[in-house]
């Protein structure tokens, strides 16, 4: 086919422009800034194994959508040896725990043990996490809990008032995981009774036994020994001078051992019940005279 020039010279100035275009975008391209990348934030994982570390909460909230039943016991103290099969026989403490994590970070839940028949609520809040660059060195976790004296009311239980069953627990926890075998936790926590036992004196005015507010302080830890089972520990000491009957601090030990969806503690230590606020204010079992008692933990997750 012929080709005249006219048209050749047509075709060749369109497809110079065209090379002079494109290669005037490619250069507004390159010197375009480049796009920032954010760097998204990498959390450390598995500070402790679950929510419990003995009697204290621990920094952990699981993820969101996660479902926990718990399940608290404590036997009576070992020191009558025999005659009560170490306080396997005893009166023993339980409580059934049902916790929940609707968003990111939150957990709320709902109690109820036999001891005075109580029921409880509590709420736990991961404020700051550890990061693994270690820009966040620390995390710190609020716990609260409210608990509520059902009994009906007779002339033996002093219970005026509604307001008389209430009892508060508020603790902030600040834990570290240093390896992958050590964590560490410290925390501080507020108990308040709006009722305490108390007695007239000779003049008939009311004398208070213990304080309404008393602030105890803990220390807990956890040793990995296997991958699945680690030491436990954990120590609490009250804080608040009372007129009388001062509560006495915690000594506890023994082993986590975690499955999947499972989280099984067994643990000697010294406190009995299964609610902090009554431990922290009402707690007479002495370590220095041996008065330890068997206790377990047993946490079942599900996520949805």
């Amino acid at each position: 086919m012929h080709f005249s020039s006219k048209y050749f010279r047509a075709y060749l100035v369109l497809f110079t422009v065209s090379l002079l275009a494109a290669s005037d975008l490619m250069a507004q391209d390159s010197t375009a800034p480049a796009a920032t990348v954010v760097k998204k934030k990498s959390y450390t994982r598995n500070t402790f194994e679950g929510n419990y570390i003995i009697d204290n909460q621990s920094v952990m909230v699981p993820i969101k959508g996660t479902f926990e039943f718990d399940i608290n016991h404590r036997f009576g103290i070992m020191s009558n040896n025999f005659t009560d099969l170490f306080g396997l026989f005893a009166l023993a403490n339980m409580r059934l725990g049902f916790d929940y994590t609707p968003i990111k970070d939150l957990q709320i839940g709902f109690g109820a043990g036999n001891y005075n028949m109580l029921v409880d609520w509590n709420a736990k809040y991961a404020l700051l996490k550890q990061t693994r660059n270690n820009s966040m060195p620390v995390s710190v976790t609020l716990y609260g809990d409210v608990a509520m004296d059902t009994r009906a009311k007779n002339s033996s239980i002093p219970i005026v008032n509604t307001s008389d069953r209430f009892s508060y627990f508020s603790q902030i926890l600040i834990a570290r995981k240093f390896t992958e075998a050590l964590s560490l936790q410290a925390g501080i926590a507020l108990t308040h009774f709006n009722n305490i036992p108390g007695f007239l004196n000779a003049n008939n005015d009311i004398v208070q036994e213990l304080k309404n507010d008393n602030l105890t302080a803990s220390f807990s830890g956890r040793y990995k020994i296997s991958p699945k089972t680690s030491i436990i520990f954990s120590v609490d000491q009250p804080l608040t001078q009372n007129p009388m009957n001062n509560p006495h601090p915690n000594i506890s030990f023994g082993l986590d051992m975690r499955s999947s969806g499972h989280d099984f503690q067994v643990f000697v230590g010294n406190y009995g019940y299964t609610l902090p606020e009554f431990n922290t204010v009402y707690n007479q079992n002495d370590f220095t005279k041996g008065q330890f008692l068997i206790g377990f933990n047993i946490s079942r997750l599900w996520n949805f």
